[in-house]
């Protein structure tokens, strides 16, 4: 499904008006939101683990020419091959080739954002060779025809019978029950189960490079990367520059406030520490290891004042507490990065110009701030991308006009406080009448000052409370 970064109000718009997505979302976000505080409520140094893995990657990204060297030797050492691909359509170009040198027909994948980046499975299709996404959300949008809407999460944006329905058209196994979650996900292991086992290479994404053993860290609550990278005789990964780290202590603090930020877990079901092809006797393993490093502007980014969105470890926990993107969903924001980070990231990849509607899709809550485990300043980047639209003369007129009228109103308080008064008691009104307006609780912070004031003029009290 073709998707684009522009126009995202009125996707938006269509997504708050499916009911049926709505309920998902719903689910979706108190779930998710739960298992984020069981994951750092477990800990009682979880602001402390938070610091250690920010500053690993800080320290990384500011050093990276050093450690993309030391990777590519630890690599080629334990007999594998680093190859660099500074565009989207430079990686699809070195995997086909990667691919037609071996006689590869068929591929499994685990999952991998940097193949959504550049559109690495329509590549693959149109090199006559067939591609199975192993994860299970990202198998069920695949067969939907449809993008993921989650980082994590791809097929959030589905519930049972949506899945079930998709299985009975595109499986042929004759009649079955597919009314149980269990019976869903035991059709898709037998289904994919098949696919392992005939596939000749295994693509994967990584979650931590380690510069000092060459070693890749595959993560996920399925096992189906490790399938992917052990069962085929090539293996074949996929990953941005940003995902290296120093070492073997580095790789454990970001592990360490990964899981916890998504699935309220110390450590995900599967992970995996892989290092070079299969050597001598071994049993397992594939017979050749190829690691293709992505550059798509992310050394400009490390130049740039929003170098800070480079820390960013895909672990989700901003958007799962997004605002918007809980009544929008990923689809709405056009492109494959959605929630905070993607409004970030992808108008610096794609051009401001052909995003600039991502870094207002925004309500300024600072929250996804709070969540982040390494502590990108998320609303800050947001603000500057937002200026940088005003200073090229893209940003929206019904922004602007908004900004300048705020700007005015600013400078005379009590024409301010008389106006946002009226706007406070129409919502008051309305919020009851129609569901689509926020109803206004309690009263406004002015109102609560004004009357603390007054209960305190003349008894030399001051300033004390306005919670009475």
């Amino acid at each position: 499904m073709p998707m684009s970064p522009r126009d995202f109000d009125s996707r938006a718009a269509d997504a708050m008006a499916d009911e049926q997505l709505q309920a998902n979302l719903k689910k979706l976000m108190i779930l998710l939101k739960a298992l984020h505080r069981q994951g750092t409520g477990s800990v009682t140094n979880f602001d402390e683990l938070r610091q250690c893995a920010s500053a690993v990657k800080k320290h990384t990204i500011e050093n990276l020419d050093y450690y993309l060297e030391q990777f590519e030797s630890r690599v080629i050492e334990k007999g594998g091959k680093v190859h660099y691909a500074q565009t989207c359509e430079d990686l699809n170009v070195i995997v086909i080739e990667i691919c037609k040198r071996r006689g590869v027909k068929t591929i499994v994948k685990g999952k991998s954002m940097v193949s959504e980046e550049t559109g690495l499975n329509k590549a693959l299709e149109a090199a006559a060779i067939e591609v199975t996404e192993t994860d299970m959300g990202e198998y069920i949008v695949q067969i939907a025809h449809e993008r993921p809407s989650h980082l994590v999460g791809p097929a959030i944006h589905k519930n049972r019978k949506e899945i079930a329905d998709l299985f009975l058209k595109h499986h042929d196994l004759g009649p079955r029950s597919l009314k149980e979650i269990p019976e869903i996900v035991a059709e898709g292991r037998r289904v994919l189960r098949e696919k392992f086992l005939r596939a000749d290479a295994g693509i994967t994404g990584a979650n931590v490079l380690i510069a000092e053993t060459g070693g890749v860290v595959l993560v996920t609550n399925e096992g189906n990367a490790d399938l992917c990278s052990t069962i085929p005789k090539m293996h074949i990964v996929v990953a941005g520059i940003e995902k290296l780290v120093p070492g073997l202590e580095d790789a454990g603090a970001v592990l360490r406030v990964l899981a916890r930020s998504l699935t309220g877990r110390a450590m995900s079901c599967y992970t995996s520490f892989l290092t070079g092809p299969r050597e001598g006797p071994q049993y397992c393993g594939p017979e050749e290891l190829h690691v293709v490093l992505l550059d798509n502007h992310r050394t400009e980014i490390i130049g740039s004042e929003f170098r800070d969105i480079l820390r960013c470890i895909r672990c989700s926990s901003c958007m799962n507490h997004c605002p918007v993107f809980g009544q929008t969903g990923g689809h709405a924001y056009g492109s494959v990065y959605s929630g905070p980070m993607g409004s970030v990231l992808t108008p610096i990849m794609e051009g401001i110009e052909n995003a600039a509607d991502l870094p207002d899709a925004c309500s300024s809550d600072g929250r996804c701030a709070e969540v982040c485990p390494m502590m990108i300043p998320l609303p800050d980047l947001l603000r500057r991308l937002r200026g940088k639209e005003r200073e090229l003369g893209i940003s929206k007129r019904y922004m602007r006009w908004g900004i300048s009228a705020y700007m005015t109103l600013a400078r005379f308080p009590r024409l301010y406080r008389t106006i946002t008064d009226a706007g406070a008691g129409a919502l008051s009104v309305l919020g009851h009448v129609n569901k689509s307006i926020p109803y206004c609780r309690g009263r406004t912070f002015f109102s609560l000052f004004a009357r603390q004031r007054r209960r305190s003029k003349g008894a030399g009290h001051g300033y004390r409370s306005l919670k009475q």
